[in-house]
């Protein structure tokens, strides 16, 4: 009941507070104006994320002063350390908002991000202390450990970061490794958790609405902006750490604690790495975007934005799929080879079409 009333209440709040976002937007300007790099071909207000945090935390704290009293045996909990969350999530909530209205460049964002990810494993919320025997290692002492936890969620909201360039691709994928880690917290009993994640799920689906369904012409159409990706990055990539991280009240030690996050953000994760391959490949600055990701050589492929969208959705799907049968009867090594040699091909046979298509396979601007 407290996942779904969370859920409920940040949808309904997030319904209601888009049309006022999106009026405050036209009055002041506030516009992702379109360039070179653009996919959109006319200004669209860009602050769809400035309420995701804002939401999951009021339907958060209903679920904690109201339903609280209510749930028994599973009574839910606030220590000190969540804090260091709630400090980290605060510190990139507030970069992304000032890169959506002044910008910032992408070396000061990427320090953002490093502040902000220092605040977990120091604020000793969590980190990952073992690799569950990943390439034979085990238990890591407290400082690789620290570095190790740091470079894995900005690496994680990075990548969720540069896959939002089309409509509804990046509220998709979030909503759907959301929904995957509360499963997986929900089966080892971390309410708080769940009620969080539902929180932040809930305001997606009204940001889903707007960002695809929404009419520009009617100033209804709205971009979450890095206020939104650099957050959901956040959440994602702390959910990530969360669930490799040794826990030995909920679950013991078990190579699948590191397969699942992966599986769940696995399409960001491997275009993410394609990406600073090619970078460095065609000697290209690391931090400059470009139109190299797996979304824009979908619609140089010849698929429209809708379709690239359920192309990729599906190929995260099948990819959940198999991962989840072959853990069964393979080690974690086998099945990242696989997963490594599908995407290889896949990018193959976009490939193939694109150059079919008369279109460049690399963009270099």
């Amino acid at each position: 009941m407290y996942i779904i009333v969370s859920f409920l209440l940040s949808l309904i709040f997030g319904l209601a507070s888009y049309p006022l976002i999106l009026d405050f937007c036209q009055r002041k300007g506030f516009y992702d104006i379109p360039n070179e790099r653009k996919v959109h071909p006319q200004p669209i207000p860009r602050l769809g994320g400035i309420i995701f945090v804002p939401n999951m935390l009021i339907a958060f704290s209903i679920i904690m002063l109201v339903m609280n009293p209510y749930l028994g045996n599973r009574t839910m909990q606030i220590c000190f350390w969540s804090f260091s969350f709630l400090i980290g999530l605060v510190v990139i909530y507030f970069t992304g908002i000032l890169d959506d209205l002044i910008g910032l460049n992408a070396r000061l964002k990427f320090c953002a991000q490093i502040t902000a990810a220092m605040f977990i494993p120091l604020g000793g919320l969590c980190r990952i202390d073992t690799l569950h025997g990943f390439c034979g290692i085990n238990e890591i002492s407290f400082w690789p450990s620290v570095i190790l936890t740091i470079f894995v969620m900005v690496f994680v909201m990075n990548a969720i970061n540069m896959i939002d360039g089309i409509d509804g691709l990046c509220a998709s994928l979030s909503f759907m490794a959301l929904g995957g880690f509360l499963f997986s917290f929900w089966q080892e009993g971390l309410d708080l958790y769940c009620t969080l994640i539902a929180g932040i799920m809930g305001v997606l689906i009204a940001f889903f609405y707007y960002n695809v369904f929404g009419c520009a012409d009617k100033n209804r159409k709205i971009f979450m902006g890095d206020s939104g990706s650099l957050t959901l990055g956040f959440i994602l990539s702390f959910l990530f750490v969360k669930y490799a991280s040794f826990n030995p009240l909920v679950a013991p030690v078990h190579i699948n604690r590191l397969l699942i996050p992966f599986t769940l953000l696995i399409v960001p994760i491997l275009d993410t790495v394609r990406i600073i391959i090619v970078r460095i490949r065609h000697h290209l600055p690391l931090f400059k975007a470009d139109k190299n990701h797996i979304h824009h050589k979908l619609m140089r492929a010849g698929l429209t934005q809708h379709q690239t969208v359920v192309t990729i959705i599906g190929i995260s799907l099948v990819y959940t799929i198999i991962n989840n049968e072959l853990c069964r009867f393979w080690g974690i090594h086998y099945i990242l080879l696989l997963d490594i040699v599908l995407y290889v091909l896949l990018q193959c046979v976009i490939d193939l079409k694109v150059k079919h298509r008369g279109e460049s396979i690399v963009v270099i601007q």
